[in-house]
């Protein structure tokens, strides 16, 4: 394989053009966010429309992570061979077709098709992000700009709810348009970022993609999951299904930590892995993307099942949490950068996040809307201290040449957390759920039929008054059980946290020694600037902009 080389498309970026740049940026991260958010409080309405069953509300949600989470490693890999402004361009045309064809979808089947195949956008754009802000800020400054990724965070978050819950309540709108309304924005965000990205890219001749180890983990996760969402419905824990599924799930990963582990391009590079920082960021990943995505996913269906709010209802219900992701984010994230220290607000958050989770476990189908309100302030303060200072503390530790493969790595494992935990507590809910409207449904004398039990049918609005309630009740009980698994998955997280090496960001985009080999590495074969000295220039034009 050749030596790098690292062209750049501009000057080195001042502190202005970062600014121009991360518009750009945090637009794509608005857009990606959006997708998942204005669907959270719609879904109800949505799955009820095309007559889905409640693991068909589940897929919706599901066929969307597990396809970032394939893709994320790949992208990342990318990211370290070829142009990051062209691979998040695709993405977002990746994304938009998505989402398009999730607007026409006709049947819930075909929604699931849809938003598997938008998933492969969105988890480019959520790898890319993180990798392109990587290439333009260094660890101890990209601190105070966490601060605007929570901002997004929070209002795509709020306002997606929200604009979800109106548009599926104005009739001369319609649900399609919770997959339409993201189209326009992801447009101008193509436009913005044509216009103002400008990074170093490195490339690298006979370059070879890991396909085949990329296959393999999104096999055996899929296998896996499929085996969770019908296990003690379709078939008993104890069957010869049961074996082969779970069996088939543990040898396809096993044959694809093999092919990664002697895969000259891996897309989960074992090495980096296995290093301290990112070993102990990623199983906090794991935890907080189980405990947080398979969490808040059934917020929605809890307000608008359980206790009965308009979709709109619903949304505005879910600003608590969002406020405690914005406040929490951008205070957390300027002390991180005044003092360069992150462990601390680490660990605090992911103790956070298991106090607000177990808090939100004492809920049923009567709980008070101020202490729900009051534990997903909480849950949400946790998860602002936390997601985006786990992949920071990670790109820490590495060269900006592995930049890409190490932040696309620990972004995987949270996805697969979240795609795990959405399937796992959306099993779990839907099994309380079956058994309580059975077991209410016999005691008021009523034939617990299939779909009168609302267990296969989420139009709640299409059964009798007195069904109507017991399915409430049911739904509203059930989700308290599914935080407290969430909180004790999220203990994981804290336990990772507390191993973290206490350590100081490092104020430099490359590591002393990568930066150096790899300007020599350039200047040997095309004369190209060192890129610790872009480094060097950067620093010094951002320190004249802010003066």
């Amino acid at each position: 394989m050749s030596a790098p080389t690292i062209t750049t498309g501009a000057e080195p970026m001042t502190h202005r053009r970062t600014l121009e740049a991360l518009s750009g940026l945090l637009l794509v991260l608005f857009v990606a966010m959006l997708s998942s958010t204005v669907v959270s409080t719609a879904l109800p309405k949505i799955i009820g429309a095309l007559n889905g069953s409640q693991n068909q509300y589940t897929w919706v949600v599901t066929a969307t992570l597990l396809t970032a989470t394939a893709t994320t490693p790949i992208w990342g890999k990318l990211a370290d061979l070829f142009s990051k402004k062209v691979l998040i361009q695709v993405a977002i045309v990746v994304f938009l077709l998505g989402s398009v064809v999730a607007g026409f979808s006709q049947s819930a089947g075909q929604l699931i098709a849809a938003r598997a195949f938008q998933g492969i956008g969105v988890g480019g754009l959520q790898a890319l992000v993180q990798v392109a802000i990587a290439a333009m800020i260094p660890p101890r400054e990209r601190g105070r700009y966490n601060g605007y990724l929570g901002g997004v965070m929070a209002v795509a978050t709020v306002g997606g709810p929200l604009l979800g819950g109106l548009i599926v309540d104005t009739s001369w709108l319609g649900w399609r348009w919770c997959f339409f309304v993201g189209v326009p924005v992801a447009i101008v965000a193509l436009i913005l970022l044509q216009a103002t990205l400008h990074l170093p890219t490195l490339r690298r001749e006979n370059v070879k993609i890991d396909y085949l180890g990329a296959s393999l983990i999104a096999a055996g996760v899929s296998v896996l999951l499929i085996w969770i969402s019908f296990v003690d419905g379709s078939f008993a824990w104890f069957s010869w299904q049961t074996a082969a599924m779970v069996g088939g799930a543990l040898i396809l990963l096993a044959l694809a930590v093999w092919v990664e582990s002697r895969a000259a391009e891996p897309v989960v590079p074992l090495g980096i892995v296995r290093q301290h920082t990112t070993a102990l960021a990623i199983l906090g990943s794991l935890a907080v993307g189980m405990a947080m995505f398979g969490g808040a996913v059934f917020l929605g269906q809890y307000f608008q099942i359980g206790r009965g709010y308009t979709p709109t209802e619903a949304g505005l219900l879910t600003i608590p949490m969002m406020a405690g992701v914005l406040g929490s984010s951008i205070i957390a994230g300027r002390l991180i950068t005044r003092t360069g220290r992150i462990k601390p607000y680490i660990v605090a958050g992911s103790i956070i996040l298991v106090a607000g989770f177990a808090l939100l476990g004492t809920i049923d189908h009567e709980t008070s809307l101020v202490l729900v309100g009051a534990a997903m302030f909480i849950v949400g303060t946790g998860v602002g201290m936390t997601m985006q200072n786990l992949v920071l503390a990670v790109q820490n530790t590495v060269s900006l040449k592995d930049i890409g493969a190490a932040s696309s790595s620990v972004a995987f494992f949270r996805s697969l957390g979240g795609t795990i935990g959405v399937s796992v507590l959306g099993a779990v809910l839907a099994h309380r759920v079956t058994d309580q409207i059975t077991r209410d449904l016999t005691a008021a004398g009523i034939p617990a039929s299939g779909n009168a039990g609302g267990s296969s049918n989420l139009n709640i609005t299409a059964l009798p008054e007195g069904i109507q309630h017991i399915v409430r009740a049911a739904y509203g009980d059930a989700t308290g059980h599914i935080f407290l698994i969430s909180a004790a998955i999220a203990v994981v997280g804290v336990i990772a946290a507390l191993l973290l090496k206490p350590v100081t960001l490092r104020t430099s985009l490359d590591l002393p020694d990568s930066a150096t080999s790899t300007a020599v590495a350039a200047d040997a074969v095309d004369g190209a600037p060192a890129f610790d000295q872009v480094s060097v220039d950067t620093a010094r034009n951002e320190a004249t902009d802010r003066r």
